[in-house]
């Protein structure tokens, strides 16, 4: 049974890209592409950086390693993920992730299901460049970040 969408391609120097808490966050698949089964973001974090713990309340989120290693905590578990491996991380659970590298980016692809928070990052996103490192972390960015998690449905924990 199709959704009435049509198949999407998204070309290696594809997609919508922006800067936001020194990431550089680039939209594969929105909602709308999805019919807002899912979205698909990839995010370039510099080295040793990663977001406070927090919580999506209105969809679960998985992580896949592309390039680098993060420690992905989740509830009361951590995980050290090496490029290749996958976190799922169910809606309601607190939790937060991390570069481990002190030197290198880390390129991780998050998969929200279902699809929601790619409007986030378009709404309060810098224009960005695919692949590029962002500017570093600022204070605008969170504050930003903080006023839009009710309409986003996640809490800073």
């Amino acid at each position: 049974m199709s959704l009435g969408l049509p198949p999407v391609h998204v070309p290696v120097e594809g997609g919508s890209a922006v800067h936001l808490v020194g990431d550089t966050y680039t939209t594969l698949l929105d909602s709308g592409q999805t019919g807002g089964e899912f979205s698909l973001i990839e995010a370039i974090m510099p080295a040793d950086a990663g977001p406070p713990p927090h919580t999506h309340h209105g969809e679960s989120e998985t992580f896949i390693v592309m390039e680098g290693e993060l420690v992905i905590t989740a509830g009361d578990d951590s995980y050290e993920v090496a490029p290749g491996g996958v976190v799922y991380v169910p809606k309601g659970v607190r939790h937060s992730f991390r570069n481990l590298s002190r030197t290198t980016p880390a390129r991780i692809y998050f998969l929200y299901a279902p699809a929601g928070m790619d409007g986030m990052f378009a709404e309060i996103g810098s224009p960005g460049t695919r692949g590029v490192v962002g500017p570093p972390l600022n204070d605008a960015d969170v504050q930003a970040m903080t006023a839009l998690a009710g309409k986003y449905n996640y809490t800073f924990d």
